[in-house]
């Protein structure tokens, strides 16, 4: 009877029940005490008074039963040291007690006394059970523990226990865990029995690795199996929806949440409020915020971001509603608000921020900076940092120096990072681009030298720096060193950005073909990279590959921005091509939906002029509709000159007026 209601957590009737017992001269039983001990609304005080009694009956030398319903007291309240203590006290130990011990070490991160009790079961017991595995497998967490893992996976092939569901997910978990995609894929494939659990934690891991394909991939396997998803799998493959910013996909899986009846799940639903702002469809997106049943924080916070991006005053009255509703806003929200908000709004909020206690959130405080500096009020921003002298937070400092390094204030970005005790890389990248920006190259590589003997090892914003260098020296072999490097410190640095700006550097040194090697060797390509590629031919000499490029650019579905369009006029400029030039620049605005802006015009001019069309240049710096500037006529005049047709300008059209 006191087990019974002890489980279904009807503390009161049981202790009552314990209590009359004892009165009616019976002595408790480790059942009793065990029953006791595991209910749920048991306190820790009443638990540590039943261990007094099972110490006083010796009742830890009867059965090893009751000691591990106390570990699992301890486990509940997190006294770890005290389930510990008790388990070297106790004399008689069952493989249910080391099970319950082991996953208690587990759950809290301790892993080495995991791993130590482990081995202990090990030399004790000869026969495991999946629960053993489990407990062991949950507490490995980092790519250390990948070496115990896999032997622990192979003692659970010894054991014949890897065809058990439950034990195979745990090693899937504990790859995934310890960065071992592959293994973990290797794993799932093997197991002949699957459950939702194995499902959700394979395609979890292909999102979170970055392979948001490949968990829409397993998706899909999984529907084919006849495995329905849940609200965990629908929350996983919409988030990689999220990342793929595909809507047709997206509103496919939203028509499955609607069909299972999950749209109105507050964990399904943010989710989906996350992906529709995300891909800019805030109305689908206030929607299914609207849907929601019992909406949190979370989906707050995400229909908040989504305004937020797109520049939206609602983001402000979103927080209003938030807070009239009753909701606290975190963190998030204030980070979230602050990036569309404009000069008056900013100062409420900075209020707001202060009255909540958000004021010395570091993470608050740096969207704050930001803000500040974004509205133009930089000595707002910067009064944040405080006296020079005196050591700062080191994001917060990180900020301040990026604004005095924006504005051209360099000593004051070299002054503010010297005091932070640890600097991390983005103040090495901050001081790297400081030296860039004022033309001290060889302080650039200086501080590189610096930062390495720091053990702070670099990312691909500081190779990005080192490469601009190497690319405004025209220094071939400097540029070859940083890229050897980049490969030698971490391949996966050499992501899009940098082959980015690799192309250009080659382009800009002469060396063509590692221009083209590196081009063809990328898989995400965006319109920086056929920008690069497109420059770099031109600049080399190669005009009608480059204009290849550009063509077969626009063949694959990339649409030419501003900077694009001036890489292909640079070179219809060398290669003399005027009329390619003039057809692209008629189609500006009909084609692409870009208005020329003063750059253009001066290509345009140069061109036409430079290959004696001077009436053409003449009627386009007269339909411009801002003032021309010196380039502009600088340009004009050269090419005047050159075709000795000077005077008669000046005298016919009035645009030189002769001295």
């Amino acid at each position: 009877m006191i087990r019974a209601y002890g489980k279904s957590g009807d503390l009161w009737t049981a202790w009552e029940l314990f209590s009359l017992m004892r009165d009616y001269g019976f002595s408790p039983t480790p059942f009793a005490l065990a029953g006791l001990l595991s209910c749920q609304a048991l306190d820790l005080c009443g638990g540590v008074q039943l261990q007094a009694l099972v110490v006083k009956n010796g009742l830890f030398y009867a059965d090893p039963f009751v000691g591990t319903a106390l570990l699992g007291l301890y486990g509940r309240y997190g006294c770890v040291d005290e389930a510990v203590d008790a388990f070297e006290y106790m004399p008689r130990k069952s493989l249910v007690t080391w099970n319950s011990i082991i996953s208690l070490c587990a759950h809290h991160g301790l892993v080495e006394d995991c791993l130590f009790l482990f081995r202990e079961l090990l030399r004790v017991e000869e026969s495991l059970s999946d629960s053993s595995f489990v407990g062991v497998l949950s507490g490995l967490k980092g790519e250390l523990d990948l070496d115990f893992g896999e032997q622990i996976h192979g003692l659970v092939i010894k054991h014949g226990l890897d065809c058990e569901v439950q034990v195979a997910n745990s090693l899937i978990n504990m790859y995934v865990k310890c960065a071992c995609i592959y293994s973990a894929e290797k794993a799932f494939e093997g197991m002949p029995i699957t459950d939702f659990v194995s499902w959700n934690t394979i395609i979890g891991a292909m999102e979170k690795d970055g392979n948001p394909l490949k968990a829409l991939d397993f998706f899909f396997q999984m529907s084919r199996n006849g495995m329905m998803p849940n609200q965990t799998t629908l929350v996983i493959i919409i988030a990689s929806c999220s990342s793929l910013q595909i809507p047709v996909l997206g509103e496919y899986i939203h028509a499955k949440t609607i069909k299972k009846g999950f749209q109105s799940d507050v964990f399904v639903g943010s989710t989906l409020v996350d992906f529709y702002a995300k891909c800019g469809k805030l109305e689908a997106s206030h929607r299914c915020f609207d849907g929601i049943y019992e909406k949190n924080i979370v989906s707050w916070n995400a229909l908040i971001f989504g305004y937020a991006s797109k520049s939206s005053i609602l983001s402000a009255y979103l927080l209003q509603d938030m807070l009239q509703q009753g909701y606290r806003p975190n963190e998030f929200t204030f980070s979230a608000v602050l990036k569309s908000s404009v000069t008056i709004e900013l100062q409420q909020f900075h209020c707001l921020i202060i009255r909540m206690g958000y004021e010395d959130n570091v993470y608050v405080l740096s969207s704050l900076m930001t803000s500040y500096a974004k509205n133009g009020l930089l000595s707002d921003a910067l009064a944040f940092v405080g006296d020079f002298e005196r050591p700062q937070a080191i994001v917060p400092s990180n900020i301040a120096a990026g604004i005095y390094n924006r504005v051209g204030q360099y000593r004051e970005s070299i002054k503010l990072l010297s005091v932070i005790e640890e600097p991390d890389t983005v103040s090495w990248n901050i001081l790297i681009a400081a030296c860039a920006r004022n033309g001290h190259y060889k302080e650039v590589f200086e501080i590189f030298r610096h930062m390495h003997m720091s053990q702070i090892y670099p990312d691909n914003y500081t190779f990005v720096s080192l490469l601009s260098v190497s690319s405004k020296l025209s220094n071939l072999a400097l540029g070859s060193s940083v890229h050897g490097l980049i490969i030698k410190t971490d391949f996966g640095l050499c992501d899009t950005f940098v082959c980015n700006v690799l192309i250009d550097m080659y382009g800009k040194c002469g060396c063509i073909q590692s221009s083209m090697k590196i081009f063809n060797g990328m898989k995400d390509r965006n319109v920086i990279t056929w920008t690069s590629l497109i420059s770099a031919l031109g600049v080399n000499g190669y005009y009608h590959e480059a204009l290849q490029s550009s063509q077969e650019m626009e063949f694959l579905g990339f649409k030419p921005d501003g900077v694009t369009l001036i890489a292909i006029f640079t070179v219809c400029r060398h290669a003399g091509l005027v009329k390619e030039g003039m057809e692209l620049f008629r189609r500006m605005k009909s084609d692409y939906g870009i208005e020329p802006k003063m750059d253009h015009y001066y290509c345009v001019v140069d061109l036409l002029a430079r290959y004696g069309k001077l009436k053409e240049a003449e009627q386009i710096i007269t339909g411009m509709p801002f003032p021309p500037d010196a380039f502009i006529w600088r340009s004009f005049l050269e090419g005047c000159k050159r075709h000795r047709t000077v005077q008669d300008l000046s005298t016919e059209h009035g645009v030189v007026k002769p001295v």
